[in-house]
């Protein structure tokens, strides 16, 4: 078994996010693709984020379509803030899976941070990191101890961003191709970011 995690807010989740998993679900030959919608992102704390039950609804829209694609509720069950190490190991635990089985896909946005995240070399033992390369990355600002233990991804580059969406439709400016048409229904019927 090949399985990809691919955690995050998702406020919302957007064609970005969907483009990016199903280029890396087909490139590295995945039989499954998990995504986890962080509960309480710990580099987070103090913004605004929708609620998770609205975040989780827009996933399941989001996703609705492709049985290789699934939501998994680890982060949200569990409660408290969610740390990738924990999930990472939860899901080991739980599934039986070894660390070659495991992936774990990052955006090379918060590769930046990732030594500041909790247990980032433990992260690197239990699972292989790949990293989604976006504009304006440089390999020089990661220290070498986590570029020796990643990979790079070679996907296409969108520049859809959930902070872009929301501005958006708080300018009355439409979302329209950046989202699904079931989620953009969705953000409109429940009145979400304005």
């Amino acid at each position: 078994m090949k399985i990809c995690l691919f955690g995050g807010t998702f406020d919302p989740p957007h064609i970005g996010h969907l483009l990016v998993a199903q280029t890396i679900f087909e490139s590295e030959d995945f039989d499954k693709m998990f995504f986890i919608p962080a509960l309480n992102h710990p580099h987070k704390e103090g913004s605004s984020i929708t609620p998770i039950e609205h975040r989780v609804k827009m996933l399941e829209l989001a996703i609705q379509d492709n049985p290789q694609f699934e939501i998994s509720d680890l982060e949200v069950n569990r409660g408290g803030v969610s740390y990738s190490i924990d999930t990472i190991q939860a899901l080991k635990q739980e599934n039986g899976y070894s660390s070659d089985e495991l992936y774990f896909l990052v955006g090379s946005d918060t590769l930046k941070s990732f030594h500041t995240w909790k247990e980032p070399e433990a992260i690197l033992k239990e699972c292989q990191v790949i990293v989604a390369v976006r504009p304006g990355f440089r390999p020089s600002d990661i220290p070498a101890w986590i570029l020796s233990k990643i990979r790079f991804a070679n996907l296409p580059r969108i520049e859809i961003s959930a902070t872009t969406i929301r501005e958006r439709w708080q300018s009355d400016k439409t979302i329209r191709y950046m989202v699904t048409q079931p989620v953009w229904e969705y953000i409109n019927e429940k009145n979400l970011y304005l």
